[in-house]
């Protein structure tokens, strides 16, 4: 059989790629198959598939439409980016499957008739802001790998946090939290060149680039900002009347750059905050979206005479109000995303937005429960009264709403959520099916709270035991009528093949024993009940399915890597449940010491399921909220 792939476009378009990615999987699926491009003559025996695109605007609303017969057909798109889309979703109905990032976790059927290629589906994505944020410790291939995958979900844009993602891949090759491995030479310039080439990726499949976010504070004061590390120098008395006064004293925030505020009322403050971030605007044009936050810490806002007579929020919108000035006058139409978060969720009382268009609201509920979904009402009470560097964070969902309710009254424009499922929170789940459900449930309720999309801030190795929550939140942003149900059994039947009801029952089990809110230190240390549910995962895991005998050689190489990750998992689920049943039962040396040898476990076995597990997130996140305590240094025994 030969396949004709016509589209007209240029080179470097998403189209190109869409029509190089048909004809790679293709290859793979028609047996006997002869794949060719752009061949405009075609001969009767040849079947065309067309790929067009209706050239709407990058940054428009996705959709496509799929009509193929066994005599050809067409795969067209609202944009370029929808076209790819469309060849997604036109090799799903095939019966491809992309269960995680990484081509080697691909699956193809075989086909063998012309028949077998006839598919029609009309769909446009129901968010429109579909997209992950780069957390954790990523390989560039991670980085790759992950951006690959994006568009096989559904999803249309990547955020690369911070003006350079520096700390992001140098926790990875500095190998910080894994003394077993010897760190790499990893600088600034080696992060910008990596950084070229993931934004080569973003345009050859038209995702949307997100950039930015905190930083911009330290910049102001003089120290460009790539990670939360102590600065090794104090502030500069040149640029100290630039920071917060805080208990009488203008000085980084503990140190660090990035967690220190500014004093807002300061014009001088207002003209080097807007100046740098229109000046990074005009230096990186292939963003779309520039996020403006402030400092990544709270209870450190300015006390000076001029700051305690404003909120914070009236103090951002005046500098998000003069950015926007700045780069009207500069004809840039650059989006720009404002945060509610940590002081930010209080909304503000004098000033408002000039340009509303300009911005996205983007909503960060970073110390919300993952043990509910969000319960929608017809009313919220008023929001706490702010109090100066006295305030705490909502971890109920009702007190998150009542913040986003406040300022949904004032800004009416676009937004966001962005969220924080596969930031930590499902390392207190081991079995990723509560997680998952969770993540279904927010999505499904997104419209209602008057959200348009979701920005998963995440580790991009978050495949122990598999990536099925990860999968849900694409596959639900984009598909209104896909059910969690469906999403089950298309997963599971794909990543295990023969033996995957055992694998969910088992899944399911586990996650009905864990607790994510215990695992990120929202509960009580000692808690009878979570040693009770961790001894009974122990016995679970124990016990943890494996393939039947006359299953194996059915398998796929792919389900076989999935089944390889079910085993370790099961050491893995063994180590940490038996650490934290002796935390929660009061017994903190013992716990400390089973916590060892999980550590110690994972770092000797990163590189084996280095796609997996975030090694340096794990870690960080059981020392910072868990209760653990980091011990070095490893001794190896490999």
């Amino acid at each position: 059989m030969t396949i004709n792939i016509l589209y007209s476009s240029h080179s470097g378009s998403p189209v190109v790629f869409a029509a190089q990615e048909l004809a790679r999987c293709l290859a793979k699926i028609v047996a006997d198959s002869i794949i060719i491009t752009n061949n405009q003559n075609c001969r009767s025996d040849e079947v065309p598939l067309r790929l067009e695109s209706l050239n709407n605007p990058k940054d428009s609303e996705d959709a496509y439409s799929i009509d193929v017969t066994p005599a050809g057909g067409t795969i067209s798109g609202s944009n370029d980016r929808s076209v790819l889309l469309g060849v997604y979703q036109y090799l799903w109905l095939l019966g491809c499957r992309f269960p995680a990032p990484g081509r080697k976790h691909e699956s193809f059927p075989s086909l063998y008739k012309k028949e077998q290629l006839s598919a029609s589906c009309q769909k446009q994505a129901a968010l429109r802001h579909r997209g992950v944020c780069i957390e954790g410790a990523n390989s560039l291939e991670n980085i790759l790998d992950y951006i690959d995958w994006l568009p096989k979900l559904g999803c249309n844009s990547f955020f690369l946090q911070f003006q350079l993602p520096y700390t992001f891949m140098a926790r990875w090759y500095h190998h910080e939290m894994n003394p077993l491995l010897k760190p790499e030479e990893f600088t600034r310039e080696t992060a910008a060149a990596f950084t070229a080439r993931i934004e080569e990726a973003l345009q050859e499949r038209g995702l949307l680039l997100h950039q930015a976010g905190h930083g911009w504070t330290g910049d102001v004061l003089g120290f460009p900002c790539a990670d939360w590390k102590a600065a090794s120098e104090p502030l500069p008395p040149e640029t100290a009347p630039l920071a917060a006064c805080i208990n009488g004293k203008r000085e980084l925030f503990h140190g660090v750059p990035m967690n220190t505020n500014l004093c807002y009322s300061n014009e001088t403050v207002i003209e080097k905050f807007s100046d740098r971030v229109v000046e990074y605007c005009i230096q990186h044009p292939a963003i779309s979206c520039v996020h403006v936050w402030l400092a990544d810490e709270f209870n450190n806002i300015c006390e000076c005479e001029a700051c305690r007579t404003q909120l914070p929020t009236d103090q951002y919108i005046r500098i998000l109000n003069r950015i926007d000035e700045k780069l009207t006058g500069l004809h840039l139409d650059t989006k720009i995303v404002f945060l509610l978060y940590q002081e930010l969720l209080w909304p503000p009382v004098k000033e408002a937005f000039r340009n509303p268009d300009r911005f996205l609201l983007m909503f960060a509920p970073i110390s919300r429960t993952f043990e509910h979904s969000y319960q929608l009402k017809d009313t919220y009470g008023p929001a706490p009264v702010y109090e100066r560097n006295r305030i705490t964070l909502p971890v109920g969902l009702d007190e998150n709403m009542v913040f986003l309710k406040s300022w949904q009254n004032i800004f009416h424009g676009e937004g966001f959520v962005y969220d924080y499922p596969l930031g930590r929170a499902h390392y207190g789940d081991f079995g990723y099916i509560h997680i998952a459900e969770i993540i279904g449930k927010d999505i499904r309720k997104l419209k209602q709270m008057g959200l348009d999309g979701y920005i998963s801030c995440q580790e991009l190795r978050v495949c122990l035991p598999n990536a099925f929550p990860a999968y849900v939140m694409g596959r639900m942003l984009f598909d209104a009528d896909v059910t969690f149900g469906e999403l089950k059994e298309e997963y599971f039947r794909a990543a295990y093949g023969p033996g995957w009801e055992q694998v969910l029952s088992y899944l399911t089990k586990l996650s009905s024993l864990c607790s994510c809110d215990y695992f990120n230190g929202k509960e009580d240390r000692k808690d009878p009940r979570e040693a009770a549910a961790m001894n009974e995962l122990i016995r679970l895991a124990e016990h943890a399915p494996l393939p039947g005998q006359e299953d194996t050689d059915s398998l796929t190489d792919a389900q076989n890597l999935f089944w390889k990750y079910l085993d370790y998992h099961r050491e893995y689920s063994l180590r940490l449940g038996k650490a934290l049943m002796k935390l929660a039962g009061g017994e903190e040396l013992e716990a400390q010491e089973c916590w060892r040898q999980f550590q110690h476990m994972i770092c000797e076995r990163e590189t084996e399921f280095q796609e997996c597990l975030d090694v340096y997130r794990v870690t960080e996140v059981s020392t910072k909220y868990t209760g653990f305590l980091l011990e070095e240094p490893l001794i190896s025994t490999l």
